[in-house]
């Protein structure tokens, strides 16, 4: 019985489900060797270090990993990147097949002017600063303004909005980071706006999202009535499933008893920034609105408008993901999750995008290389097996079991390769 070498380049969502189809797609006639390259010493991207904290549900699809991960042909190379301890090239000649599963790390930009200024970062950053990701850690948020504009329409813009709007004693029973908790606990910010530039009915929100946040019990929730109104008559008689859900979970914002605590968080639509305005940081914001010109004054402005794919040596990108045919990108080379389809749909999505690219690839396979594999590449690098990280995670979750936390992350590289025994 044949066995197919197989590299998958990025242990997140993606990663992992494009391995769990690999193991479902087993018979007598081929068998799988799979290993998976992480470049942190930490696996499960986004569900790690993306999720919100708040969000502790979304984050139980980390079982599923460590059932991919135990079932016998998997292996995991953490704390190895590609491009630098190992080249594209290497994999494709080693394995049968190469899965690009890295992702989109970077934050697209505004493109107004005012970006450099101290104040304006990326959700692309503030996340993962959230978050614990070891490469984050030292982002500057400056928390020491009354009010904070939140530019985007989707899911992590609302997210960003409710992380900063929160009372932040909400946050110790989470797993955010504690340089994070610490920082908000001094914060100044009362005040945060979530800007659309469209209307309503165009918004990319999930409405179980959206009904979770009149739930919230430390901060006034605000969507106008009108503005809701406006996008049910925009979206006319037969809106998609979706959009009325999402209408629907604003109408219930919109007409919910108001309330009078101290923080406040606020829908703004058609509200197109045009610049960002300060001398040595970020100081107000100008919006075109369909009523003219406005401007508001904040000191923390995050733009979460969307990602791009963190560019790989000999890999062509197109419109911020890999340039591919449903999932082909050339020779023994193959693409899912958002890298493949940009930062689209839920956690899910990637189940079923990386199922019909699996299948792809495994009609393309004809006699197996068995020329070796990873570990001819890397030598004597430090690297995080399953065991290794087994032995992070069981660290965590017990640190975190006496403060009735699910885990304390450690975002520090070589303290969590010393957790690890490296």
């Amino acid at each position: 019985m044949p066995t197919f070498q197989v590299a998958i380049v990025g242990a997140g969502p993606a990663g992992y489900f494009a391995a769990q189809a690999l193991q479902n797609a087993q018979n007598e006639d081929k068998t799988f060797a799979i290993d998976m390259i992480e470049r942190l010493p930490t696996p499960w991207g986004l569900v790690r270090s993306g999720v919100a904290p708040d969000h502790p549900k979304i984050k139980t699809v980390s079982k599923v990993f460590e059932k991919i991960a135990t079932a016998g042909n998997f292996r995991l190379f953490g704390n190895v990147e590609l491009g630098t301890d190992v080249q594209l090239t290497d994999l494709q000649a080693k394995y049968d097949a190469v899965i690009i599963a890295t992702g989109s790390s970077l934050g697209r930009k505004l493109g107004i002017p005012g970006e450099d200024l101290r104040g304006y970062l990326s959700a692309a950053d503030f996340v993962p600063w959230y978050n614990a990701h070891p490469d984050y850690t030292g982002v500057d948020v400056p928390l020491d303004t009354d009010t904070a504009i939140v530019i985007g329409a989707g899911n992590v813009a609302m997210d960003v909005a409710r992380m900063l709007a929160l009372e932040p004693s909400e946050l110790d029973p989470t797993d955010t980071a504690d340089h994070a908790i610490a920082e908000l606990k001094k914060s100044g910010i009362r005040k945060v706006y979530i800007c659309a530039r469209r209307g309503a009915e165009h918004a990319a929100f999930t409405s179980p999202e959206l009904r979770e946040l009149p739930k919230l019990e430390h901060t006034n929730v605000i969507i106008s009535k009108a503005d809701i109104d406006a996008a049910i008559i925009a979206a006319g008689d037969t809106p998609e499933k979706d959009v009325k859900s999402n209408l629907d979970a604003m109408l219930a914002i919109a007409e919910h008893v108001k309330t009078s605590h101290e923080r406040t968080m606020e829908f703004l639509f058609h509200h197109v920034p045009t610049e960002i305005k300060g001398t040595d940081r970020v100081q107000e914001v100008v919006f075109k609105t369909p009523a003219g010109e406005k401007v508001i004054k904040a000191g923390l402005v995050i733009s979460a408008i969307g990602y791009e794919a963190a560019p790989l040596n000999g890999i062509t990108y197109e419109k911020g993901k890999v340039l591919n045919t449903e999932g082909r990108v050339k020779e023994n080379i193959y693409v899912v999750g958002w890298a493949k389809r940009g930062p689209s749909g839920v956690i899910g999505t990637n189940k079923s995008d990386a199922a019909a690219v699996i299948e792809l690839l495994i009609s393309d396979l004809k006699t197996p290389k068995n020329v070796g594999d990873l570990s001819d590449l890397i030598g004597s690098h430090k690297v995080i097996t399953q065991t290794h990280w087994e032995a992070i995670n069981t660290a965590e979750v017990s640190s975190g079991e006496p403060l009735g936390k699910p885990r304390v992350k450690v975002a520090d590289k070589t303290e969590l390769l010393r957790l690890g025994g490296l």
